[in-house]
């Protein structure tokens, strides 16, 4: 019997679950063991943004990281789905122009910042947003770099026969355990592959990517480097209202996670060397967060002090539009742990 999506998160409202969100966890190691899951831990999702770190190193791997002097922001910036806010367009334009290039060479689309206080000034400016606020902006612009190290033509890298691609590519497939001629490849929001794996060789990728002992040495450098530029400067992996920004703050950098479009997160917990990976079944972005923060809850690895720090993200309140509160959203599952 195939398993199901679990029940996860509740939305109440006074005295009834209003709504209910059902989905996946996975927990598992750098060897790729399963440790704890819910609902369907091989259920095959799209990784979405989950995998920019992953896709990240390639980029460090060539030297393209140190050809064109990145800095540990910029490092960061590739593994993001940023705000959009000033900081991260300026540091995106700083980190083309060390390439002799700009924002018009990156072929992610342009949308309005995610950061709201910063897209409501540009529309009252009448300011239109550009390629470098995509939040997808790091990511192409170290797929740049990459094209440029590699000699390869730049205007073509999104193509999944690109070698930057087939880079990328290859670097999942190692991370995952997941051979590339089984990686379904389908086309993300800012238009270049992405990569549908098991939800269990998502976790074991950011395993490997929290432990990297057991990688070839240019992989483990790579995984150390891009790991230290999100714990020194984790506003660039998303922003100061979001949750990969606040997980990487409250825990000081022990713990690592990265949100994916269509309700996907994923977590490297270096100390333990596991990874930890969820997905919402429909998509939800408001049970993602509470979905995660319980499952760490439950695997010990927050304390109280970092759980309170993260409680807005835990129990959501729900407020009407006069401010007064009527209802939580709550997670309400239990990790098992894995036969054997």
């Amino acid at each position: 019997m195939v398993p199901e999506a679990e029940r996860l998160v509740a939305v109440t409202r006074g005295p009834l679950t209003e709504c209910v969100h059902r989905g996946h966890v996975a927990v598992a190691d750098a060897n790729g063991r399963l440790l704890y899951y819910a609902g369907d831990p091989a259920h095959v999702t799209f990784a979405r943004s989950s995998a920019k770190p992953l896709q990240a190193l390639p980029v460090l791997e060539s030297g393209a990281a140190d050809a064109f002097a990145m800095t540990d922001p910029e490092l960061a910036l590739l593994c993001a789905s940023h705000n959009g806010e000033e900081t991260h367009v300026q540091t995106a334009q700083t980190l083309l122009s060390k390439m002799g290039l700009s924002g018009e060479h990156l072929q992610c689309g342009a949308h309005y910042p995610f950061h709201r206080q910063t897209a409501q000034a540009m529309r009252r400016r009448g300011e239109q947003p550009t390629n470098l606020h995509n939040n997808c902006s790091g990511k192409h612009s170290g797929m740049l770099a990459l094209a440029l190290m590699l000699g390869a033509d730049i205007a073509g890298y999104l193509a999944p026969e690109h070698p930057v691609q087939r880079r990328m590519l290859a670097a999942v497939s190692e991370m995952s355990g997941v051979p590339e001629s089984d990686i379904a490849i389908g086309v993300d929001g800012c238009g270049v592959p992405v990569f549908g794996m098991p939800l269990a060789a998502l976790a074991a990728a950011y395993a490997r990517f929290g432990r990297p002992d057991g990688q070839p040495e240019a992989r483990r450098i790579a995984c150390e480097r891009l790991m230290r530029a999100i714990v020194h400067h984790p506003d660039y992996l998303a922003g100061d209202d979001r949750y990969d920004t606040q997980l990487v703050r409250a825990t000081s950098g022990r713990l690592i996670g990265k949100m994916g479009a269509e309700g996907v997160f994923a977590i490297a917990v270096p100390e333990r060397g596991w990874g930890i990976a969820v997905k919402i079944e429909d998509g939800a972005q408001r049970a993602l967060y509470p979905a995660a923060t319980e499952a760490l809850r439950q695997l010990g690895l927050l304390s109280d002090t970092e759980l309170a720090a993260l409680a807005k993200f835990h129990r959501p309140l729900q407020h009407n539009w006069q401010g007064t509160e009527v209802g939580a959203i709550v997670p309400e599952f239990q990790l098992r742990p894995a036969a054997g």
